[in-house]
C-alpha cells in the first residue's frame, strides 16, 4: 500500500530569492481568525534573523498547541514580532477580508524596524501597504517568516478568546475560539449575541433578527 509523501516543511527560499533581488529586511505576515462568528482578527508580522531560525516552523494548523506555544516562545526570542487586530466593530463596519488587511497593515506598521519586502499569506496584498510585497498561497507552509507569523498570531488569538470566555461562559470559546461549532451555535440560541460577535455574519444577524422576522 503507497503512502503519501510528508509534504515539505516550509524553508527560506523566497526569502532568499527577495535577498538576490536587494531586499535587506523581510517580513512574513499572516492572519487568523476571518472563519469565527466572535472575536477580532489577528495578524502578525515577523522578521527573522536568518542566523537563528526556530527549527520545526510550519503553519500553525499543522501543529500542536503545545508545539505551537513553544515555538512563540522562541520566536519572540530569537525575531522582531509585531501583532495586531481588527475589532469586531471594523468587521462588521468594513468586511472580513478588508479587516484582515487592516490587521496586517497594523501589524507591519508596529514592527520594530521598516521591511523593505514582505511575503503575505493569501492571494491578496492589502490595499493600504506601500513597501514592495508579494502574495504568497498557502505561503504559511512555504515561507518560515509566514508560518512563524502564523503561530504567533493563532496563539494570541487563542489567548484572548479564552480570556472573553471567562467574561462570557457558556460559548465554549475556549476550546472553539469563536468558531461555529454546535455548542457555540447552541448557544447562541439559548444565551443570545454578545458585544463579541460579528453582527454581519450570517448566522449571528439570522439570530438577532429571527424575533422580529417572528413579530413580522
Amino acid at each position: 500500500m503507497s503512502t503519501k509523501p510528508p509534504k515539505p516543511a516550509p524553508d527560506f527560499k523566497l526569502e532568499q530569492a527577495a535577498i538576490e533581488r536587494g531586499a535587506r529586511v523581510i517580513a512574513g505576515v499572516d492572519e487568523v481568525g476571518r472563519g469565527p462568528l466572535a472575536g477580532p482578527v489577528t495578524a502578525a508580522a515577523v522578521i527573522l534573523d536568518p542566523s537563528e531560525i526556530p527549527e520545526g516552523l510550519n503553519d500553525s494548523k499543522a501543529l500542536t498547541a503545545k508545539r505551537r506555544a513553544v515555538l512563540e516562545e522562541e520566536i519572540h526570542a530569537k525575531a522582531k514580532v509585531s501583532i495586531a487586530h481588527a475589532t469586531v466593530e471594523e468587521i462588521d463596519e468594513h468586511n472580513i477580508l478588508r479587516a484582515s488587511h487592516i490587521a496586517m497593515e497594523r501589524a507591519i506598521a508596529g514592527l520594530p524596524v521598516v521591511p523593505d519586502y514582505v511575503l503575505i499569506d493569501g492571494n491578496m496584498i492589502p490595499r493600504g501597504l506601500t513597501i514592495a510585497s508579494e502574495a504568497v498561497v498557502k505561503g504559511d507552509s512555504k515561507s518560515v517568516s509566514i508560518s512563524a507569523a502564523s503561530i504567533v498570531a493563532k496563539t494570541c488569538r487563542d489567548r484572548i478568546m479564552v480570556d472573553l470566555a471567562q467574561q462570557h461562559p457558556g460559548y465554549g470559546w475556549e476550546t472553539n475560539a469563536g468558531y461555529g461549532s454546535k455548542s457555540h451555535m447552541l448557544a447562541l440560541q439559548n444565551l443570545g449575541v454578545t458585544p463579541h460577535h460579528r453582527r454581519s455574519f450570517k448566522p449571528v444577524h439570522n439570530i438577532l433578527y429571527q424575533d422580529k422576522k417572528i413579530s413580522d
